[in-house]
């Protein structure tokens, strides 16, 4: 059975972007990293919270989703975060660098473009900060199509909170109950054509 996919950001949902008067969530520590290419002189600083990989580990141990980093550190998701976050390595999206000035040149989230074809007709839950209104309605077409798509939306000045989880946990134990009956039900009927 093929599990749903979870796609992570960073931005905005692991790493809460400063408050306007530069403050972060007391629940975060600074860390400072160096993405690929990075000269060693000029580290970016980060905040995690170190629960989050705790939560996330017991969430990924239950063997529910399949997690796959979706966001623009790329690469550096694997081997900058999830280390500081004590997170096993799962696989990344290898989204572009687009030329653009905003997260929704077309009225949606950029990513979108390249999620969905990488998709194709996998269930997915996918936590993001950027959605807009365009994104949730492809989700519920998606969904209809019977492609079942969550989106979470956490403040990107907060966060990743423990709620959101919970959510990813039931909706893909709801998958897997769904895909068990199916399952079920199929085996059932191809027993009775035998009869």
């Amino acid at each position: 059975m093929l599990l749903p996919y979870l796609l992570l950001d960073i931005d905005g949902v692991l790493v809460p972007f400063p408050a306007a008067d530069g403050s972060t969530p007391s629940t975060h520590i600074r860390h400072s990293v160096l993405p690929a290419g990075r000269n060693p002189d000029d580290p970016v600083p980060i905040w995690l919270n170190p629960t989050h990989g705790s939560l996330l580990a017991d969430l990924l141990a239950g063997d529910l989703v399949a997690p796959v980093w979706c966001t623009s550190w790329r690469r550096d998701a694997a081997t900058v975060a999830g280390p500081l976050l004590r997170l096993p390595e799962f696989p990344h999206l290898d989204l572009p660098r687009p030329q653009i000035t905003t997260s929704h040149p077309n009225g949606y989230l950029w990513k979108r473009d390249h999620v969905e074809p990488w998709l194709g007709e996998s269930a997915v839950v996918w936590v993001d900060d950027d959605f807009t209104g365009l994104d949730h309605a492809w989700a519920s077409e998606r969904t209809a199509r019977g492609h079942p798509t969550l989106l979470i939306q956490p403040d990107p000045y907060i966060g990743l909170q423990r709620a959101h989880l919970v959510a990813v946990q039931e909706w893909a134990s709801l998958q897997a109950t769904a895909k068990g009956s199916l399952e079920t039900e199929y085996q059932g009927q191809a027993g009775q054509s035998r009869l």
